[in-house]
């Protein structure tokens, strides 16, 4: 890993504070063992440092802040649609749009509209909420992401690029004809933050084109993910964050949207696409599932927000000082040992609990154990992405065992200092120095779908 000489900071400056609760050890002990050792349960006054995920947990800017006072609450026409209409073309250039809720609203959109039953729906690995919608819709994941992707120490620079032989292999296996689109994330979550880039897509929009397959990107972090074509690919290191995600979204059919990273919203998404007829039948969809077509479950203000919001993520700075953050952690992880994800992403780092706890087998649960350990340890509240996320085959009903069993530090946009990132690492030491008694967990409550979200466990 390359580690810049010159520091960094960020560029803005704080202007206000939310004081943190300050917990003893026993206090946590406490805390965890009535969350079911689930720290998506835990209560947030409970968590000092909260990195359980950077979706809707960012800052927002004062102007963002100013915007809010500009909602316009009609419920039809409101102008706030109109806005975000616009800073949409203008910074993605897709042509319609139809705001939604948050990001799940509109995959489930995607998948209803486009996915008939048998359909196979190929992904740069999956994503827990996407995979769900893909399969009540009655589609089949299939994951054509580089295998590189899957080793948590394989140093490649684009583990989120589409392997073009999977691709080949698919069409080959089922026909073109019953794969209706492929679900393409920027800098892939479950494989650690990685991006893909400009090549690989360009790649893969060719081979699409050809085979009459449309490419609907999963734009959560794709502002994040043109840092790294920017400083990775050769030819665009000249080239800014905004007139990169332009060139990405023209090769692409549009997108689903979760506004609640990228954006610098606590709430709201959209899902865009350059089909006039497809968005008229997504119109017609929202209405039954958001909210008229011209707010989509969000409320004005929350639009103008996300306008200001979509224009400041296109900013270097942002980025540079966004991903620069993340590094950071990983280095100061790195330097006392602890196995991690290389390279790092930009929204996170992800431990590598195998590593981490190679003396618990992978039913043992070691992700969920870890992320319990470190709450317990300085009330640094982190989640589990591994075993229980990837949860168990339709078919067989055991636990998927995925490749990967990560644990997610995530950090909210412009939120905490790199004190709290030094923090952080002390803590996570803490854990690794005494990782040798640590025991795994068991299920006590499981839900059906998305079990992360809400099981319990207890101590083997």
């Amino acid at each position: 890993m390359t580690i810049e000489k010159r520091s960094w900071a960020e560029p803005y400056k704080i202007k206000m504070v939310e004081l943190l609760k300050m917990t003893t050890r026993g206090e946590r002990e406490k805390a965890i063992h009535e969350a079911g050792y689930n720290t998506f349960l835990l209560r947030s006054d409970d968590v000092y440092i909260d990195l359980l995920t950077d979706s809707g947990t960012s800052a927002m800017s004062d102007d963002q802040w100013s915007a809010l006072m500009r909602g316009d609450e009609s419920y039809a026409g409101s102008r706030n649609f109109y806005n975000l209409w616009d800073a949409i073309k203008e910074f993605y250039g897709y042509k319609y749009y139809v705001p939604t809720h948050q990001g799940r609203g509109s995959e489930h959109m995607l998948s209803q509209l486009l996915i008939k039953e048998g359909d196979y729906i190929p992904g740069n690995m999956y994503f827990t909420t996407t995979r769900l919608h893909q399969e009540k819709a009655g589609g089949n994941f299939v994951d054509v992401i580089v295998d590189e992707a899957h080793d948590a120490q394989n140093e490649f620079q684009f583990k989120g690029n589409v392997d073009m032989s999977k691709m080949e292999k698919l069409i080959a296996d089922v026909g073109a004809d019953k794969v209706p689109y492929i679900s393409l994330e920027g800098n892939v979550n479950m494989a650690g933050g990685q991006p893909f880039s400009m090549e690989n897509l360009k790649e893969l929009y060719s081979f699409c084109k050809k085979h009459d397959i449309k490419i609907y990107l999963d734009a959560t972090r794709t502002a994040e993910n043109a840092w790294f074509i920017k400083t990775r690919e050769k030819g665009y290191e000249n080239k800014s964050v905004k007139e990169i995600v332009y060139e990405l979204c023209s090769y692409t059919d549009g997108c689903t949207m979760s506004a609640k990273k990228d954006s610098l919203v606590n709430i709201g998404g959209f899902f865009a696409t350059n089909d006039e007829e497809l968005c008229k039948k997504a119109q017609n969809f929202c209405v039954i599932f958001e909210g008229l077509h011209t707010y989509g479950g969000m409320a004005g203000r929350d639009m103008e927000a996300m306008a200001v919001g979509i224009k400041e993520s296109m900013g270097d700075d942002h980025q540079r000082a966004r991903v620069g953050q993340v590094q950071y952690l990983g280095q100061q992880l790195q330097k006392y040992g602890i196995p991690i994800v290389l390279p790092v992403g930009s929204h996170a780092v992800f431990i590598d609990a195998k590593a981490f706890l190679p003396h618990l087998d992978q039913n043992d649960l070691p992700s969920q154990t870890l992320a319990a350990e470190i709450y317990v340890e300085s009330g640094v509240r982190v989640m589990e992405r591994g075993n229980v996320s990837a949860g168990r085959d339709p078919e067989t009903g055991e636990n998927r065992c995925p490749k990967l069993e990560l644990v997610r530090l995530t950090l909210p946009r412009r939120v905490y200092t790199q004190a709290h990132m030094d923090v952080i690492a002390e803590s996570i030491k803490e854990v690794w120095d005494r990782r040798d008694t640590i025991t795994g967990l068991k299920f006590v409550y499981e839900p059906e779908v998305l079990r992360f979200f809400q099981s319990r466990f207890e101590k083997k």
